[in-house]
C-alpha cells in the first residue's frame, strides 16, 4: 500500500469485484428462472469458458505487445456495455439465445482482459512487492465476493436481476477513473516483446520449453479440477451425508469464503512466496480433502474445509507469483494466458468428473478419491522438480524458492550461471589462467537484483579477435630470486582497480 498507484487501483478493483459477483449471482438466477434447468445453466458457463481456451495464447501475445492501459480501458468499457445489455435483456424478457450470445462475448472480452490485468498489476508495484500485491488482490477478490453475493441475495428478490446488472455496469466507471489516475511515470515498466519473440507461437514455444513451469501447470490442473471444485462438493455433501440442505450449503459457502480471506492474509504475511510453500500447501490441502470425505457432521466438515480454503488461496497466489518472477518479462502476458487456459480447462473437466463420482459412489467417496489423486500428484511433482536437469545444479538456498536460476531467451536444460557463481569463478589477482572466462548471460531482471560488478571490455588495444581473447599472464616479482633471469616482453592486459583482468569480448 506504500505505492500510490496500487492504492488507487485497489479501491476501484474492490468495487468492480463486488459488482461482478452481484452480476454472476443475478445471471445464474435469471437463467434458472427462464429455463428451470441446471444443465442449461451449465451451458452458459461453457460459453464463457470456451473463448478462454481457444484464444488465450493470442490474447497473451496482445498484452505483451500493446500498452496494457489502453487494452484495459477498452475491455473495461466493453464489460460495462455488456452489463447494461444484460439489464435490457432482463427488463424486456429477451429469449435465452440472447443471454448465451452475451456470455460468449463476455468470455471473449475476459480472455483479453486477464493477461492485461496481470501485466498492469505487476507494473503498479516493485518486483520485491509483487507477491504481496497478488496476496492483497486475493483478499480483495474474496472480500468482494462475500459482499457482492450478500448484496445480490438481499436485493434480487426486491429489485429483480436487471438492477443488479445495471449496478455492475456503473461499478466499471470507478475502474476507468482509476486507470486514468494511475501515473505512468510511477509505474514499474516491464520489457516488451521484440518482433522475433512476438506472437502466440513464440509464447507457446516458450511455455512448452519451460519444463519446470509445465510441471507446475500440470500440478495446478490436477489440483484445480479435483481439489478446488468445492462449490459442487459442498452442495453434494449438504444434500447427501450431512443432510443439512440449502441452509447448510449457505453456511459452508460463508465458511469457505472467510477461509479464502485468511489465506490471502497468510500469503501477504510472507516476504517471499516460494516453491516449497506451494508444494507444502498442496500436500496439506490434499490430505485434508481426504479427511473431509469422512465427515458426518456439518461442523466437522466446516472445520476441515476452512484451512482447505486458506491453503487454496496460498497455492494460487504462490503459483501466479512464481510463474511471473521466474519467466521473461516480455513473455509475462502469454505465461498468464497459459495459466488461464489451464484453469479454464481444469474447471471444464473437473466439474463433470466430480459430479459423476458423487452420483455413482457418493460425495464422501468422491472427496476421498480426489484427495488421494491430488496427494499422489503433488508427491510426483515434488520428485520430478527435484530431478530436473534445469534445477539439479541450483544453489541449495534457492532450489526450493524458485523454479529456475535465470532465463535468457527460451529456457533449456543448460541454464546460465547466476551472478554469484560468475563472481566466484573470476581468477584471483595476479593468478595465471589457462582460458578466458565465459561471459555471463544473465537476464536483465537478475542483473538488477544481484547488481554484480560491471566488467568493461578492454578497448585500449587494437588487434584481432583471437589476440584480444587470448589469456594474458601477469609476471610475478623477481625480487626473491638470487640469480637474475632474462626478461621477456609479454603484452599485459590492463588490470582495473578491482584486480580482475579485463577481456575483450564481442558479447560483453
Amino acid at each position: 500500500m506504500k505505492h500510490p498507484n496500487y492504492r488507487r487501483w485497489a479501491t476501484a478493483d474492490f468495487v468492480s469485484v463486488t459488482g461482478a459477483w452481484m452480476q454472476n449471482l443475478a445471471l445464474n438466477w435469471l437463467v434458472l428462472m427462464m429455463t428451470g434447468s441446471a444443465s442449461l445453466l451449465g451451458l452458459s458457463f461453457l460459453f464463457q469458458a470456451a473463448p478462454r481456451v481457444l484464444l488465450g495464447s493470442w490474447a497473451g501475445a496482445v498484452a505483451d505487445r500493446w500498452p496494457v492501459r489502453r487494452i484495459l480501458f477498452v475491455t473495461q468499457t466493453l464489460h460495462a456495455v455488456l452489463a447494461v445489455a444484460l439489464a435490457a435483456v432482463a427488463w424486456t424478457g429477451a429469449p435465452l439465445p440472447a443471454l448465451y450470445g452475451i456470455a460468449v462475448i463476455s468470455g471473449t472480452i475476459t480472455v483479453f482482459d486477464g493477461p492485461a490485468l496481470g501485466r498492469f498489476g505487476s507494473q503498479l508495484v516493485s518486483r520485491e512487492d509483487l507477491s504481496n500485491a497478488l496476496s492483497l488482490g486475493s483478499i480483495i477478490s474474496s472480500a468482494g465476493r462475500i459482499l457482492g453475493m450478500s448484496l445480490a441475495g438481499a436485493l434480487v428478490g426486491v429489485t429483480g436481476e436487471g438492477w443488479l446488472f445495471l449496478l455492475n455496469g456503473l461499478s466499471f466507471l470507478g475502474v476507468l477513473v482509476a486507470i486514468q489516475r494511475v501515473r505512468p511515470e510511477s509505474m514499474h515498466q516491464l520489457a516488451t516483446s521484440t518482433p522475433e519473440r512476438a506472437g502466440a507461437k513464440a509464447g507457446l514455444r516458450y511455455v512448452l520449453g519451460h519444463r519446470p513451469m509445465i510441471a507446475l501447470f500440470a500440478l495446478s490442473f490436477v489440483l484445480s479440477s479435483l481439489g478446488r471444485n468445492y462449490q459442487l462438493t459442498m452442495a453434494a455433501m449438504s444434500n447427501g451425508p450431512l443432510g443439512t440442505g440449502a441452509a447448510g450449503y449457505s453456511l459452508l459457502s460463508v465458511v469457505f469464503a472467510v477461509g479464502t480471506v485468511l489465506g490471502g492474509l497468510l500469503a501477504a504475511s510472507r516476504s517471499e512466496l516460494t516453491l516449497r510453500i506451494l508444494l507444502g500447501m498442496a500436500m496439506g490441502t490434499s490430505v485434508l480433502q481426504m479427511l473431509s470425505g469422512t465427515s458426518s457432521a456439518l461442523l466437522i466438515f466446516a472445520a476441515v474445509i476452512f484451512p482447505i480454503a486458506a491453503g487454496a488461496v496460498v497455492i494460487d497466489t504462490t503459483l501466479t507469483t512464481r510463474i511471473q518472477l521466474d519467466s521473461d518479462e516480455e513473455m509475462r502476458g502469454r505465461v498468464l494466458a497459459a495459466k488461464g487456459i489451464v484453469t479454464a480447462a481444469a474447471g471444464a473437466v473437473g466439474g463433470p468428473v466430480l459430479g459423476w463420482l458423487a452420483e455413482q459412489a457418493g460425495p464422501g467417496y468422491a472427496l476421498q478419491l480426489a484427495g488421494l489423486i491430488t496427494t499422489l500428484a503433488t508427491a510426483a511433482a515434488w520428485i520430478h522438480l527435484a530431478r530436473m536437469p534445469e534445477r539439479r545444479d541450483m544453489p541449495a538456498h534457492r532450489k526450493w524458492a524458485q523454479l529456475t536460476v535465470a532465463h535468457s531467451g527460451a529456457p533449456s536444460a543448460e541454464q546460465p550461471q547466476s551472478a554469484q557463481q560468475v563472481e566466484t569463478e573470476q581468477p584471483p589477482e595476479n593468478q595465471p589462467t589457462d582460458a578466458a572466462p565465459a561471459p555471463a548471460r544473465n537476464p536483465r531482471w537478475l542483473m538488477r537484483i544481484d547488481k554484480p560488478a560491471e566488467v568493461k571490455p578492454d578497448t585500449t588495444h587494437a588487434g584481432t579477435a583471437s589476440e584480444a581473447s587470448r589469456p594474458q599472464r601477469v609476471e610475478k616479482p623477481q625480487r626473491e630470486e638470487k640469480e637474475p633471469t632474462p626478461k621477456i616482453s609479454v603484452p599485459k592486459a590492463p588490470v582495473p582497480k578491482d584486480g580482475v583482468p579485463t577481456v575483450n569480448s564481442s558479447s560483453g
